[in-house]
C-alpha cells in the first residue's frame, strides 16, 4: 500500500512507459510507411477516426468495468482485515476479561499468543503466489511454494508464540491457519471443563473463533479465486486491438495538417496508446489484494498492529514496534 498523498507523475510513468515506448516506435513505423506511400505511390493507408473513435470508447467502458471488479477485490480484502482487527480485540479483551482461575495469566497469555501464531500463519498463506499472479514485482521475496524453505520460516515465525508441539502438529498440514484455531477450540474446551468460565462465556469464545474462520475463508475466496480470466484477457487484447487502429486514425484526423507537422501523431499516438494501458495495468495489479506487489493490502502492517494491541493487554515487555512504510510503501 502506497501511503503518501500521490503518486508522482514521473513515478507513475517509469511504471507504465513500456506502452508509451512501444506506442513511439509502431507509430513512427507507421507515420514513415504512409510517407513513403504517399510520396512515392500516392497512397495513403487512413481509417477514418470515427469507427477507431468507437472502437475506443467501447474499450474504455470495458476497461471501466474491470477496474471497478477489480477494485471490489481491493475494497473487499480491506474490509475484511478491518473485521480482523475489530474481532482480534474483541478476543483478546473476552481472554483477559473472562478467564479466572490457577495460573490464569499463563493461559491467557498461551491463548493469545496462540491467536498471534494464527494471524502469521494466515498472513503466510496470503503471500504465497498463484499462477495467475505478478511474481517478478513483489515486494518483498516470497518463497515460490508451500516448500521446506517455506515451511521453515513459517516455523521460526510461529516459535516464540506456540509451543514446540503445537508448531510441530500445525506446520506439517495443509492449512496450518486452520489447525491453529482448532488448537484453540480444544484448549477453550478444556478450559470450560475446568471452569475457567461459564457456558455462556464459552459460546462468546466459540463464537468469536467462527468469525476468524468466516474472514480466513473470505480471504481465501479472494486469495484462491482469480479475477475471471475471460475478463481480464479480453480488456488486454482489446486494448491491444484499438491501439494498433489508433495512428491510422490519427492520420486520418491530421491529415490536412502541413507535412512538417504531420509527425505530431507520433507522440499523439504513443499517448493515448498509454492511457489505455495505464488503466488496463491499474486493474490487473488491483486483481490479487494479497500477492505482495507494491499495491496490496498492507496485512504484515495490521497484523502487527493487532499483536502490539494484544500484548499490550497482557502487559507484556518487549512488544515490537509497529512496522512503518519504506520510500511510502507498506506492507
Amino acid at each position: 500500500m502506497y501511503t503518501k498523498r500521490n503518486y508522482g507523475f514521473w513515478m507513475t510513468f517509469e511504471w507504465s512507459k513500456a506502452p508509451f515506448l512501444y506506442g513511439l516506435l509502431y507509430a513512427s513505423v507507421i507515420y514513415v510507411a504512409n510517407y513513403i506511400l504517399r510520396t512515392r505511390f500516392n497512397i495513403c493507408i487512413t481509417l477514418p477516426w470515427s469507427p477507431v473513435s468507437v472502437v475506443g470508447i467501447a474499450v474504455a467502458f470495458y476497461l471501466g468495468f474491470k477496474n471497478n471488479a477489480s477494485y471490489d477485490r481491493v475494497w473487499e480484502a480491506r474490509k475484511i482485515w478491518g473485521g480482523i482487527v475489530n474481532n482480534s480485540r474483541s478476543f483478546g479483551a473476552a481472554t483477559t476479561s473472562f478467564i479466572i482461575g490457577e495460573n490464569d495469566h499463563e493461559i491467557k497469555r498461551r491463548i493469545i499468543y496462540r491467536h498471534i501464531a494464527w494471524l502469521t500463519a494466515l498472513r503466510y498463506q496470503l503471500r504465497l503466489p498463484k499462477e495467475w499472479e505478478h511474481k517478478d514485482e513483489k515486494f518483498t521475496p516470497i518463497f515460490p511454494s508451500a516448500n521446506e524453505a517455506y515451511r521453515n520460516e513459517l516455523t521460526k515465525e510461529l516459535e516464540p508464540f506456540l509451543d514446540k508441539d503445537e508448531v510441530n502438529n500445525c506446520i506439517k498440514k495443509t492449512n496450518t491457519a486452520t489447525q491453529i484455531i482448532s488448537m484453540q477450540a480444544i484448549e477453550l474446551q478444556t478450559l470450560r471443563d475446568k471452569s475457567y468460565f461459564d457456558d455462556f462465556r464459552h459460546m462468546e469464545f466459540h463464537k468469536l473463533l467462527t468469525t476468524f474462520y468466516d474472514d480466513q475463508g473470505r480471504s481465501e475466496r479472494i486469495k484462491n479465486f482469480p479475477f475471471p480470466r475471460q475478463y481480464a484477457s479480453t480488456a488486454l487484447w482489446l486494448s491491444f486491438l484499438f491501439s494498433a487502429l489508433i495512428p491510422f486514425g490519427m492520420l486520418d484526423i491530421l491529415s490536412n495538417l502541413k507535412a512538417e507537422l504531420s509527425w505530431i501523431l507520433i507522440p499523439l499516438s504513443a499517448l493515448t496508446i498509454w492511457v489505455f494501458f495505464l488503466m488496463e495495468k491499474i486493474g490487473d495489479y488491483s486483481e490479487n489484494p494479497f500477492e505482495g506487489s507494491y499495491n496490496d493490502i498492507p496485512i504484515n502492517s495490521i497484523s502487527r498492529a493487532i499483536e502490539i494491541d494484544l500484548r499490550e493487554m497482557l502487559n507484556d515487555e518487549n512488544i515490537p514496534k509497529p512496522i512503518g512504510d519504506v520510500d511510502g510503501f507498506l506492507m
